[in-house]
């Protein structure tokens, strides 16, 4: 089985750089994939997508040598076990706020004897190479999602499950949760009592010897992050680059141009 990268990069003391992936298009998911992250995660919760997309994302990454990763849209078996069957080597999961979720979702992806995990890898027995099913126990991994008020209080119990390989924290459903709705939604906190409660789920794991991943904003925030000792951090988002870059050259354009240009007029160049 080809190895997992990124265990491979924690497990040697190096931090990873992971893309996100919301537009449901196997071209966007090649690009992205083609740029240098360590990491791909194709957004199955809030993307704009779903698992049909997902399979031509997964198809369209595997030249580039990227680890893909799926966030599931919830806790449940059946997307999961799929997602991994697809190619996916790590999930991610939302909303786990127990210890028991969270030995639920790990037996989800553990075949016999160390979970349920139903067997049928129809593509990933191609795309990961040989011995697939004797070694993917060990390769796929696995993240709990720390984004709620309840998860905050039980992050000690989760991140000793057995079996969990990390926790990722969503930094908008946690700054929502532990707040009680008094700060709004978004990632790149920058809140003394939200660094203080990021920095104390990353610690969590910490103690408990896995992995710590966090959802940022910018490059200079995952920078950071990484400083605060995080593993995996999230760079960019496919939709937040393609706004941004669209944007700027717009922006750009009009300066340059001056007040002669039509704003929004449609009036296509020559040649179109």
């Amino acid at each position: 089985m080809i190895p997992n990268a990124v265990k491979q990069a924690w497990s040697e003391g190096r931090p990873t750089l992971n893309g996100w992936l919301g537009i449901g298009n196997p071209f966007t998911a090649e690009i992205m994939a083609a740029a240098g992250f360590d990491s791909l995660t194709i957004d199955l919760q809030h993307g704009f997508l779903d698992y049909s997309d997902a399979k031509a994302m997964l198809q369209a990454m595997r030249a580039s040598g990227v680890t893909p990763i799926a966030r599931a849209p919830w806790r449940e078996p059946g997307i999961i076990m799929k997602l991994l069957d697809a190619g996916a080597y790590g999930i991610i999961c939302p909303m786990v706020n127990t210890a028991e979720e969270a030995a639920d979702l790990v037996a989800m992806v553990r075949y016999p004897p160390r979970g349920n995990r139903s067997f049928g890898p129809t593509r990933v027995s191609f795309s990961a190479g040989a011995n697939y099913p004797a070694e993917a126990n060990d390769q796929v991994m696995v993240l709990a999602m720390i984004e709620t008020g309840e998860a905050f209080a039980n992050v000690d119990a989760i991140c000793a499950t057995p079996g969990l390989d990390g926790i990722y924290i969503g930094p908008s459903d946690l700054t929502l949760g532990v707040t009680n709705g008094r700060l709004p939604a978004g990632v790149d906190r920058t809140e003394p009592e939200m660094i203080e409660t990021i920095k104390a789920i990353q610690a969590a794991a910490k103690r408990a010897g896995i992995a710590a991943g966090l959802h940022c904003g910018t490059p200079a925030y995952a920078a950071q992050a990484v400083g605060w000792g995080f593993d995996m951090v999230t760079i960019a988002a496919d939709s937040a680059l393609l706004a941004s870059g669209s944007r700027g050259a717009v922006t750009e354009a009009r300066a340059l141009l001056g007040s002669g240009a039509g704003a929004g007029s449609g009036d296509k160049p020559s040649g179109y």
